[in-house]
């Protein structure tokens, strides 16, 4: 699997064979659009070519020779050439923009269902800012470079194969001098190809630092303003911005020296064309109509050769987008179902931990010979301090993460030998942040289950403890939640989550840290809610409040990635240890909340 880093990948790699390769390869399965694009560019461009020869003629043969009839009929020729160029610019014009939408479809598609497949630990290092850019813009620069930058390219090879060749049939020593300046052409391009190359690359890398700091900032805009972070934020995007300058700057310094330099070549070879042209005029060996032509012919290979700077400038864009797409294409998950993979028939079996390890990337061990066996139904809450462990238990559980060493076992079967697909559609979770997706209340709680119906929709929310607060809302159900869920309260989205998960009708039941941010009543309607989903399911509660876990059938102090202490509430506390500390102190804290020190030391005395 290609290593994942925590900062933007430095490509170096030059426009090699396979880099063209893979990226031409996009335009494979639409080679009928393809083929009638070359297609309409070749016809054009070998028209321009045709036109500069008509004025030859009727220059010659038609003011030259006073022969008005010739004239009229190859102006009628001229204009029906015209006409049918008129329809190939249209084609290729239109092809062009097919493709390019074409393209960049199936590009953000192939990102979109690997970015579906990637594990959690791709996720917990790359930046969302680094994501959408590679979605987003670097997409788009690719399909430009296969339809406007292909087009821009092909028009420039046509036009130089059409003018030489026409060159040749007028006067092939005049062609020579024109084939001459070729090659000085051709190794100031290549000067300034990778001068040109790194500055695009290192503005790219420093775009994804400016999208990832614009999504930082405007998704965590209430913490920015309340700790007062404006001017600390907007100094390092200056910052930011002015790196994306000074790379951007340099690269358009760059490409503009080019031209200027293509130019002062192409004044030289247009004047040895006029000397010479005049010298094989005066000897009868070219004529007046061809020596225009001749000029017309080399402004028609100057112009491509010059347009070449912006097109190789966007190719440069294009190619360090192209990398860093193929890099996230290129990623495999971590966590991926083996050939011999199987569904899952149910995981209402027992659950087995198997002297489990675990280590996130940095290889500080999170979990160390962790075993624990769960009976079918059995309810298990994991508490202690946070880093113990515990959230870490929950996301192996899920096959979110794999163990590092020893096994995780259900109905009796190393959980690898299930698919992901058939483990994940038997979960229910609830998390410690709710996220409702940008749309109504019943859209959240249909995506438990898509086929659901508004009646099972509404049961769910009863049970769930959410349909009181839902119909007092003025749309109801039909109401919008906004993006991520910000038109309401932390409370009603852990309620609707709740809801999704009653209405998935799950056989494993998640809870993770579900009531912490949230009131006292809420957390009252929350357990209501958990004991209609938990009846009949195993389930893991992580908790924050010890009062939701009273009920739990077991209760682990995990500590150091440890079962410190395992029992029922009412055995934990006897035992005065661990879990006795941590609720005695919880209980003290939240009586001091609510009546005040003074209560809490009449608490004491009694």
């Amino acid at each position: 699997m290609p290593e994942i880093e925590l900062e933007e990948e430095e490509y170096t790699s030059q426009l090699t064979a396979p880099v063209m390769k893979r990226i031409l390869g996009l335009l494979r399965p639409h080679w009928r659009w393809v083929t009638g694009f070359f297609t309409a560019i070749a016809i054009t461009s070998a028209l321009d070519g045709l036109f500069t020869y008509l004025n030859k003629m009727i220059i010659d043969e038609g003011i030259s020779a006073h022969d008005p009839a010739r004239m009229l009929h190859l102006a009628a020729i001229y204009g029906g050439f015209i006409v049918l160029q008129a329809g190939m610019v249209f084609s290729f014009v239109y092809l062009a923009g097919v493709l390019g939408e074409r393209v960049q479809y199936d590009l953000r598609k192939m990102m979109f269902e690997r970015l579906q497949d990637l594990s959690l630990s791709y996720y917990s290092q790359m930046s969302v800012g680094r994501l959408m850019a590679r979605v987003t813009s670097d997409s788009g620069r690719v399909a430009n470079l296969m339809t406007w930058g292909l087009l821009d390219t092909t028009w420039a090879i046509t036009n130089i194969a059409t003018s030489v060749i026409f060159m040749m049939v007028i006067n092939w020593r005049l062609a020579l001098i024109v084939f001459a300046i070729i090659p000085v052409l051709v190794v100031i391009a290549v000067r300034f190809r990778k001068r040109i190359l790194v500055e695009f690359r290192r503005s790219r890398r420093v775009n994804s630092k400016i999208t990832g700091a614009y999504n930082e900032n405007i998704s965590g805009v209430r913490v920015v303003k309340a700790l007062g972070r404006e001017d600390e934020n907007l100094n390092e995007f200056r910052t930011l911005t002015g790196e994306m300058y000074e790379a951007s700057y340099r690269a358009a310094w760059l490409s503009a020296l080019f031209l200027p330099v293509v130019q002062i070549v192409s004044a030289v070879a247009l004047g040895a064309i006029v000397w010479y042209g005049g010298i094989q005029s005066q000897a009868g060996l070219l004529t007046i109509g061809g020596i225009h032509a001749f000029v017309s012919y080399l402004t028609f290979m100057l112009w491509p050769i010059r347009d070449i700077a912006r097109v190789y400038a966007e190719m440069q864009h294009a190619i360090a987008s192209a990398e860093r797409i193929f890099k996230l294409l290129d990623t495999t998950p971590e966590v991926h179902d083996r050939p011999d993979a199987v569904p899952a028939g149910t995981l209402l079996g027992e659950i087995e931990f198997d002297h489990v390890d675990f280590y996130y990337e940095d290889r500080k061990p999170v979990l160390t010979d962790f075993s624990l066996k769960v009976k079918p139904g059995e309810t298990i809450a994991l508490v202690g301090p946070t880093g113990g462990g515990k959230s870490t238990i929950v996301n192996l559980l899920c096959r979110f993460y794999e163990p590092k060493k020893g096994v995780v076992r259900i109905n009796g079967r190393d959980y690898t030998e299930y698919t992901l697909k058939s483990i994940h559609s038997r979960l229910g979770i609830v998390l410690q942040t709710p996220h409702l997706f940008s749309g109504t209340i019943r859209e959240n709680i249909r995506y438990g289950r898509l086929e659901a119906t508004d009646e099972e929709i509404e049961a769910a929310a009863k049970l769930a403890g959410a349909h009181d607060f839902i119909t007092t809302l003025p749309k109801s159900y039909e109401e919008n939640v906004g993006e991520g869920g910000n038109l309401l309260s932390t409370g009603q989205k852990q309620l609707i989550s709740l809801a999704r998960a009653v209405l998935a009708k799950p056989e494993l039941f998640i809870m993770d840290e579900a009531t912490s941010s949230v009131d006292t009543l809420t957390e009252a309607l929350i357990q209501r809610g958990m004991g209609h989903l938990m009846a009949g399911r195993t389930s893991f509660v992580v908790a924050h409040r010890l009062s939701t876990i009273r009920r739990a059938d077991r209760i682990l102090v995990i500590e150091d990635g440890r079962i410190a202490e395992m029992g029922s509430h009412a055995e934990l506390l006897r035992q005065r240890g661990h879990y006795y500390r941590l609720y005695t102190q919880q209980f003290r804290q939240e009586l001091e909340q609510q009546y005040g020190s003074g209560a809490l030391a009449s608490a004491a005395a009694d």
